[in-house]
């Protein structure tokens, strides 16, 4: 028994030591639910493998943002609720530059990481009130507060706005 406490012990300090044994405030639940959200590559949380997977609950369980804007592609003023991109990132802790953000058929497209401010685009999991279905532009949609900043209603930012987003690689 002691002999099984002192390897206990040891592995616990070559891997960490007492503060990776203490600190359970960053761990991430696995999902319970259907994945929509794979997030992977330069990244200090994660939960299956080397990816932090996200089932809706677990996305509702973090700081959501809502703001209402009209946008290019639909008509009149929606209201978005979701996860702040800067949220995300404090959370799983990202260390890149830049985000490639890619949608259920395979289109991508990189977001700087200068993007992820407080203020700037959501991972919008409802719109209007509503879970947002593949074919009404869900699961996730990255979506920017372009009625807030005018900065927001360029060809560029409106190129960044996928929609049926399930994928994040986080790049150095």
């Amino acid at each position: 028994m002691l002999r099984a406490l002192r390897y206990a012990l040891a592995l616990i300090a070559c891997l960490g030591g007492p503060a990776l044994a203490q600190d359970h405030t960053r761990d991430l639940p696995l999902p319970k639910g259907d994945v929509i959200l794979t997030v992977s590559g330069a990244i200090g949380i994660t939960n299956v493998g080397n990816t932090a997977q996200f089932d809706l609950a677990m996305l509702e369980a973090l700081k959501s943002e809502t703001f209402e804007t009209t946008t290019i592609w639909t008509e009149g003023t929606e209201r978005f609720k979701g996860v702040p991109l800067n949220v995300l990132a404090k959370r799983l802790g990202f260390t890149g530059q830049t985000l490639r953000a890619t949608a259920i058929n395979d289109y991508a497209i990189e977001i700087p990481m200068s993007d992820a401010v407080e203020g700037g685009p959501i991972l919008a999991y409802l719109m209007n009130g509503e879970v947002m279905s593949v074919r009404d532009n869900g699961p996730l949609w990255v979506v920017y507060p372009f009625d807030r900043n005018p900065d927001y209603r360029s060809e560029v930012i409106y190129s960044r706005s996928i929609w049926q987003l399930d994928r994040i690689e986080v790049l150095n």
